[in-house]
């Protein structure tokens, strides 16, 4: 079922060249210190960057994460670039959105029910909303969360089927798992079921995953943890892009290609 002003499907070819002409992926604006930064803060036990997740002392070296990094998202592997500009391989990125349109045709086959969130408001609230709304057309239960919850940063929210964190009357950037923890802990106080799968980012993504419900989603070249849960399977997709580009409307060739793979 077609989606409101989503384009039409372009081929892995095109969205290749749209992914880096927008800078989606190919040369982010996410620069190599920021990187490298996120990588050590992960590995030195900075709960912050841990996504949600319960990483233990399985991380503890910098350059691990690195490697991680280089293989799944396509950041320079050489531990002594320390400065300058950093990737994101597009392939990769579309390889991402194949993996994670299997997992929802999984959940349209079998019309399950499915919790959008997002940490990223600003960039992917219209990403999660229109595939939201291709699953519901399919027959899938697009969960809505309770009232009241609330965490120390802000409301937890649900603005167009995506659960959101609201702060002073704005949607709020937040990598913290403590919104999607207030939302599961709610439901199971109160015997409701929980999510056959979860797709966000950010903590969002990373504490369902954790929690044991199958969580898939999006992360950007400094947010190791996503990836890192995805190698340990503890989050069965990860999809690499810059989460934040000049413009929301830059993503919608990539959603119609992964709703197209999806057949949604």
């Amino acid at each position: 079922m077609p989606i409101s002003g989503i384009p039409r499907t372009p081929s892995r070819a095109e969205l290749i060249e749209h992914l880096v002409k927008t800078r989606i992926a190919g040369d982010v604006a996410t620069p190599r210190e920021n990187n490298l930064s996120h990588y050590r803060q992960l590995a030195n036990g900075n709960r912050n960057y841990w996504l949600g997740l319960e990483l233990g002392d399985r991380w503890t070296d910098e350059q691990d994460v690195l490697a991680v990094m280089a293989e799944r998202v396509g950041v320079n592997d050489d531990p002594e670039y320390r400065h300058g500009q950093d990737t994101i391989d597009p392939a990769l990125t579309v390889d991402g959105l194949n993996r994670l349109a299997a997992r929802l045709r999984k959940a349209a086959d079998g019309h399950h029910r499915v919790l959008f969130a997002t940490g990223h408001p600003g960039g992917l609230l219209d990403v999660h909303r229109a595939t939201a709304a291709a699953l519901r057309a399919a027959g899938c239960e697009i969960m809505v969360i309770p009232d009241g919850l609330q965490t120390e940063e802000g409301y937890v929210w649900q603005v167009a089927d995506v659960a959101v964190l609201e702060h002073g009357a704005t949607l709020w950037h937040t990598h913290s798992g403590e919104p999607m923890r207030q939302i599961l802990t709610a439901w199971e106080r109160t015997g409701k079921q929980l999510p056959d799968l979860v797709v966000a980012d950010h903590g969002w993504a990373g504490y369902a995953g954790q929690h044991g419900i199958d969580s898939v989603g999006y992360a950007d070249c400094n947010d190791p943890g996503l990836f890192i849960a995805e190698a340990e399977g503890t989050v069965q997709v990860a999809v690499p892009l810059d989460d934040h580009v000049v413009s929301p409307r830059h993503y919608d060739p990539m959603v119609a290609y992964l709703l197209a793979e999806a057949g949604l």
